[in-house]
């Protein structure tokens, strides 16, 4: 073969997109790890926060990680084993730590989570549960988008988003192989099951029970400013917000992605067949849905009675795992249906959310950010509050992204007049709604477990959704939480 000839063939094996962006990744990381030392953050107290060689190192690992995530140049899982190895060959953080993160409690609160989407699965509980949705919902593609969302949304009432994601993905499946293209990536697809990530964030705000990062910051807030926010009002000022964006997003969804087929001919008697064949109940099903119920029972009683709040949330969740294969509802083959890449994905999202923290690189940003609107109108502080935490909870845990900022916005805000509980739930709104990058939310890993979208889909389909949801909240602060009777300003 011909030596011209043969250059040509190996130049088309070699994809240039994706090597550009590994080679963008690292280029990043370098050019701030090798850049001289950056001015320190000051904040209004006149406190320094200086950003040291390991702050410095987790800001270029996290451009890495964010460009490799976003663009998918090699598998999400092995980016975040990057995470660690980079942490620890540069000496950022020592290899303990950055690989013990991979086994934090989260981690292993999302695995029991999704163990129960599994069991959920193999009993047949999902199709019994998706077959009646149909008969309900009719045979329109746009109502079975609204239903779904609809229901994923108000499961994370009482229940927190990851286990509502990882029980209602295997329904969606059902759902979708109804539709009849195989799981071939449709409008449709996409539209099911981002859908299902956003709406499980949207719904999340509204309670206590929905996510961990609505405790974190009541806590913040009742440390700083003294005042307690109880379980109703919270549920007060966010029950409006999570509706509005359910809805809002259902439509947005309809337009993006547009159902190829508006209905589905004879689905509503496909599905009351399919569901008539399943039979009555069985012992199996009944046991799964007792140690599921009493763990979703167990968790929502902890957040009102403190003796049962003292039991981690993992333990407790693992706990219905360890039933499962007790009662032999499943077996070890099973455990080769955890998608280990999202678990990886996770595990990499909490080593590089706790890189930042640990080395005073988040601080660093968060202060440099805040103290640029410390004299602007009270409203842009707020938005510029929310659109920053916007930001850090689709790149690090939606929790650490609330520790971050919370105190030192609940800082700032007197130099401006600002009520404390606009600042707390404008910023819990936006932590609950990360709708750019897959490690942003539980949701959004196993929604992307369907195949049905890649990860830049997913950002794109985000950018608008990020966007509409900062209107929102902007009309909340602005017009409706005050006629609510919300404090905005300092009297």
């Amino acid at each position: 073969m011909p030596k011209s000839i043969y250059l040509s063939t190996v130049a088309k094996r070699i994809d240039k997109k994706r090597l550009f962006f590994i080679l963008l990744g690292i280029l990043l990381f370098c050019a701030v790890y090798f850049s001289p030392s950056w001015d320190d953050a000051v904040d209004p107290q006149g406190e320094r926060f200086v950003l040291t060689r390991e702050g410095k190192a987790a800001i270029g690992l996290f451009l890495l990680a964010a460009t490799w995530w976003v663009f998918e140049v090699i598998p999400i899982g092995v980016t975040s084993i990057t995470i660690g190895v980079i942490q620890t060959l540069f000496f950022i953080r020592p290899a303990k730590t950055a690989f013990g993160d991979f086994m934090d409690p989260s981690v292993w609160f999302i695995i029991g989570s999704i163990v129960i989407g599994l069991v959920f699965t193999k009993t047949g509980l999902t199709k019994r549960m998706a077959y009646k949705m149909l008969v309900l919902v009719g045979e329109k593609t746009g109502m079975i988008y609204l239903g779904t969302f609809v229901m994923t949304a108000s499961l994370t009432l009482i229940m927190a988003h990851t286990a509502v994601a990882a029980t209602v993905f295997p329904l969606l499946m059902a759902i979708y192989s109804l539709y009849g293209e195989d799981e071939r990536p449709t409008k449709f697809g996409r539209g099911l099951f981002i859908g299902m990530a956003f709406t499980a964030g949207a719904g999340s705000i509204i309670t206590l029970l929905g996510a961990a990062r609505g405790a974190v910051a009541i806590g913040f807030f009742n440390d700083i400013i003294g005042r307690e926010i109880s379980f109703f009002e919270l549920t007060y000022y966010m029950f409006p917000l999570g509706v509005v964006m359910v809805f809002l997003l259902w439509g947005f969804l309809m337009i993006i992605f547009k159902p190829e087929k508006k209905t589905i001919p004879g689905l509503r008697e496909r599905a009351q067949t399919l569901y008539s064949r399943l039979g009555p109940i069985s012992t199996k099903e009944i046991l799964t849905l007792i140690f599921v119920f009493s763990t979703i029972i167990f968790l929502g009683l902890g957040s009102i009675f403190p003796e049962l709040g003292k039991y981690h949330k993992s333990a407790v969740i693992l706990t219905a795992t360890i039933l499962f294969y007790i009662f032999k509802i499943l077996t070890i083959a099973d455990l080769e249906e955890v998608p280990w890449n999202i678990i990886l994905l996770f595990g990499g999202a909490m080593s590089i959310g706790f890189c930042l923290w640990q080395t005073g690189a988040a601080n660093w940003i968060a202060i440099n950010w805040l103290v640029l609107f410390q004299d602007a109108h009270w409203f842009i502080f707020v938005m510029a509050i929310t659109f920053f935490v916007l930001m850090m909870t689709n790149f690090i845990m939606n929790v650490a992204a609330i520790a971050i900022s919370i105190p030192v916005a609940l800082v700032i805000a007197p130099y401006l007049g600002v009520a404390p509980e606009v600042i707390l739930f404008a910023s819990l709104a936006a932590a609950g709604m990360p709708f750019l990058l897959l490690v942003g939310a539980a949701p959004n890993a196993i929604a992307y477990e369907s195949r049905q979208f890649t990860s830049g889909e997913f950002f794109l389909s985000g950018v608008p959704a990020s966007i509409l949801l900062m209107i929102i909240i902007g009309i909340f602060v602005f017009f409706i939480w005050p006629l609510m009777g919300m404090p905005v300003l300092l009297n």
